[in-house]
């Protein structure tokens, strides 16, 4: 079972930063349009990407938290 778990939170981890990289890009995109504000979008895509975080850690072995 441990197993299922890492393989399901190593996705997520690759989810995260993937989301990390989107919202890097809609902040470049902004600002290179003159945009002064951060763009609705990417704080949609922070908070996904601190809730997929969330759940990878929650997914841990115990060992893993050290």
């Amino acid at each position: 079972m441990a197993g299922e778990f890492q393989d399901i939170r190593a996705r997520l981890e690759a989810i995260a930063e993937e989301l990390a990289d989107l919202g890097m890009q809609r902040l470049r995109e902004s600002i290179d349009a003159g945009g002064t504000e951060l763009p609705v979008d990417e704080r949609r895509l922070a908070r996904a990407r601190r809730a997929v975080e969330r759940a990878a850690a929650i997914l841990a072995s115990p060992d893993d938290i050290a």
